[in-house]
């Protein structure tokens, strides 16, 4: 019987489109895998085996009419408990949120649907979906399959750990501060943080969020190989009007040349010399297949950083406090409050302030793409930290949020981001960040295979 699970998604897709492979059959392997390593990991927290069925004969149903069954023909891929799909609750980690079933797909769901996916299971998050580690009181403690010692990442650790562990092809994400390149990166898999405004996404069952949320929020996908990632992308990428935030923008933008900065220490950064090493490394890959590199700075992430805080808990504390405090979750209740000491409260004054220098470094960062079309940076300055590092103590959470500035920093200017995998230390992944202006997914895409055809292929792994 062929192992499904350890195919990408584009092949599973050819071979089901083709006929080579039936969508059932794709499904029950995804099934099996998944009742064969989740126990350890405990990445996926909802899943309804009839219900995995009913959609792959469907989508075999189709095919057999010799209609199309979309791009994405009988991949099973898994969606994040913190957006909406019809018949699942919406929890985002939280027992407050247990009965909050969805009676509609958010657009991202929506798109992957007609795309012909296969919605194999719900993945696990922090509560609220902040923290860069995946524990919460309903659904309980996510594990990185590589190492069950260091921290899945978060806030979509049990999406990152599904995908490293073959459970789905694909895995959906959302990012505010890095909770897709951050959990990519610590499962050892690729990420995609794309631009505001490229993948529409709307929770229909809950309120719109505040101009915080809205400016620097996202969906987008984690897989193991970056075609699966450009695929994924692809699909959910699709028109939906319910965004407002969404634009009709071209795939790929004009030529640009070969041309990457390196950025070993990003505005001042600490960066352990094992990221450093990933770092020259991913540089030496492209150099090597006829790019120019250069050893720069980038332009601000500290003040923007701040700047994402600052309005993101602006958000929080006009009510999602309240919320805190009846979860009584532990980990939240303590995260917030290292945030809110590192935060001052703001007034209105501050508030406009913050969105008026945005548009300062949204200038300045596109300005610098015009020189360098990808700059190569950290994913975060250390490997992936100890599992549960953020909440030992004050000074453990202020050295992490540190060692994440160009996860924080990023999201202020709406900018993409996509997490590449490159290698190990020891049993730990590793790999690098690229960066990209503003609807240069295909650069980043591009640039990603060139340092992905160069190393290891990135192929999933039993939980250690």
């Amino acid at each position: 019987m062929t192992a499904f699970w350890r195919l990408p998604a584009t092949e599973i897709a050819a071979l089901v489109r083709t006929r080579k492979a039936s969508a059932t059959e794709v499904a029950r392997d995804a099934l099996a895998r998944l009742d064969a390593t989740n126990p350890a990991i405990n990445a996926v927290v909802d899943h309804r085996p009839a219900a995995v069925l009913e959609q792959a004969a469907r989508i075999d149903a189709v095919i057999a009419s010799g209609e199309d069954a979309g791009p994405m023909a009988g991949v099973p891929v898994t969606i994040k408990v913190n957006v909406d799909q019809a018949g699942f609750a919406t929890t985002n980690g939280l027992r407050l949120q247990q009965g909050l079933v969805a009676q509609q797909d958010n657009p991202v769901v929506a798109n992957l649907r007609r795309a012909g996916a296969v919605l194999l299971g719900r993945t696990n998050t922090p509560a609220f979906s902040l923290r860069w580690f995946t524990r919460n009181s309903l659904h309980g403690h996510t594990k990185n399959p590589h190492d069950a010692s260091i921290t899945p990442g978060g806030s979509s650790g049990g999406a990152a750990a599904a995908v490293a562990a073959g459970i789905g092809a694909i895995g959906h994400g959302t990012d505010i501060g890095g909770s897709i390149r951050y959990p990519a990166y610590a499962c050892g898999v690729h990420g995609l943080r794309p631009t505001l405004g490229r993948i529409p996404a709307w929770n229909p069952s809950g309120a719109d969020r505040h101009i915080g949320g809205q400016l620097m929020a996202v969906s987008g996908p984690i897989a193991r190989t970056i075609g699966d990632v450009a695929l994924a992308y692809d699909a959910m990428r699709a028109r939906d009007i319910r965004d407002p935030w969404w634009v009709d923008v071209p795939h790929a933008g004009p030529p640009a040349p070969k041309r990457a900065a390196l950025c070993l220490a990003p505005d001042g950064m600490a960066v352990q010399p094992a990221v450093q090493d990933a770092l020259r490394d991913a540089a030496s890959r492209l150099e090597k297949a006829g790019w120019t590199i250069e050893e720069v700075d980038t332009p601000p992430l500290r003040r923007p950083a701040e700047l994402q805080a600052m309005l993101w808990l602006a958000e929080s504390r006009r009510g999602l406090n309240r919320a805190l405090r009846e979860e009584d979750d532990p980990d939240a209740s303590f995260v917030f409050a290292q945030m809110e000491a590192l935060c001052p409260m703001p007034d209105l004054d501050a508030l406009m302030d913050a969105l008026q220098v945005r548009s300062g470094f949204v200038r300045q960062w596109m300005e610098f793409f015009e020189r360098f079309p990808i700059a190569i940076t950290p994913v975060s300055g250390e490997l992936p930290f100890r599992d549960q590092e953020d909440v030992e103590s004050p000074e453990a959470f202020r050295r992490i949020i540190e060692a994440q500035l160009t996860q924080v920093g990023l999201p202020l200017m709406g900018l993409p981001g996509l997490t590449v995998a490159t290698g190990l230390v020891g049993t730990v992944p590793v790999g690098v960040q690229l960066l990209a202006a503003r609807y240069r997914e295909d650069l980043l895409l591009d640039a990603g295979a060139v340092i992905e055809a160069a190393g290891a292929s990135v192929a999933p792994v039993d939980p250690r």
